[in-house]
């Protein structure tokens, strides 16, 4: 097992460098880019009268921008430079985790990548406890009961909760509950409310979690279906297999064959995906979640940043995920094996 995680490690730098070429490459032929952009900016003020305030001389009119001034822009955001050696220059930056800084906002990529953070744990995190806890012990309860009314029941409605989008029911949610044509009972936008720091220790936990209903509801209501299923057919593979039969002929009772023989085999598939959706969980970013409910996190982070042609946080934040993603696969891997003894990596390399 150890050659076969050295062997993943030393895969994921090919991996991570061709992801970063790629997107990369992308990045240079996508119009619109940021010297594009500035100068456009320059052209509307010019048209308004704007310029003559702040940006005196940078700009003339018709004749755009002289030949001098486009140098010093392209210098200032680095592509004064070749293509190769601006990205085989930000790759070894990035080894260092200095990802630069925002065009836009003005900060490093990983100070603005942290400022958001708080939102997407707060999403992430509440969505991957919830629906572990919830769908877990329902997916056991439906494999017991198959067939029954409570198995048809919850199926139906689970399977209705998947079909609606997550912006929808957000939209929904907020018209009932959130103040709008009906009941005003829970908060419209934000963390935490404007007195937060007013509060003390126990109603600020009251007001964040009151302010985490709405998003959370909307966020998770889609995720119950696939979790449910996954949990049910996985226990009713393992109930219909021979061993089960044995250890019922034994005598034992059906919670003793539950829990301590089918319920270790069925995890598996479960308690594996575990390590991967757990560090998803800490840069789940859901922009039209964050958008309806106002929330600052990295999924409207990112959709601006593409918008705005920010390269460094686009592939600043890409290089984090790319890494933190691989790094889960591995760890997922490593998993089925402290799981499943059976499961022997050196063997398959052979």
């Amino acid at each position: 097992m150890t050659a076969y995680v050295i062997k993943r490690l030393f895969l994921m730098i090919p991996t991570l460098f061709g992801v970063m070429l790629i997107t990369f490459i992308v990045t240079q032929f996508v119009p619109g880019g940021p010297v594009e952009q500035l100068i456009n900016e320059l052209k509307q003020r010019h048209q308004t009268g704007e310029v003559a305030t702040g940006l005196q001389g940078l700009y003339r009119g018709a004749t755009g921008l002289d030949e001098e001034r486009l140098k010093e822009i392209k210098a200032f955001y680095g592509f004064d430079q070749p293509a190769y050696k601006r990205f085989m220059t930000m790759m070894g930056k990035y080894l260092t985790l200095d990802f630069g800084d925002s065009y836009f906002h003005h900060q490093s990529v990983l100070d603005l990548v942290l400022s958001k953070l708080p939102v997407s744990i707060s999403l992430g995190l509440w969505t991957f406890f919830l629906t572990y806890l919830t769908c877990i012990p329902l997916g056991v309860a439906k494999a017991v009961r198959e067939g029954s009314p409570f198995d048809v029941v919850t199926s139906t409605l689970i399977l209705i909760g998947y079909a609606i989008p997550g912006f929808m029911l957000g939209l929904t949610l907020l018209v009932l509950l959130g103040g709008g044509s009906f009941w005003d009972i829970f908060p419209l936008r934000g963390l935490v409310s404007d007195n937060w720091s007013e509060l003390g220790w126990f109603d600020r936990i009251l007001d964040y979690l009151w302010h985490m209903v709405l998003p959370i509801t909307s966020m998770m209501i889609g995720s119950f279906a696939t979790m449910t299923l996954l949990t049910k057919n996985s226990f009713l593979e393992e109930i219909r297999k021979q061993y089960v039969l044995a250890a019922r002929a034994k005598g034992l009772t059906e919670n003793t064959v539950l829990y301590k023989h089918i319920f270790r085999n069925a995890i598996i598939p479960l308690v594996t995906g575990f390590p991967g959706a757990f560090i998803g969980a800490f840069f789940t970013g859901s922009l039209l979640i964050e958008t309806i409910f106002s929330l600052d996190g990295l999924g409207l982070l990112s959709y601006e940043s593409i918008l705005k042609r920010d390269y460094p946080v686009v592939l600043g934040t890409l290089y984090i995920f790319t890494l933190l993603g691989l790094i889960a696969k591995l760890l997922t891997d490593i998993s089925y094996v402290l799981i499943d003894p059976r499961i022997q990596f050196d063997s398959v390399d052979q």
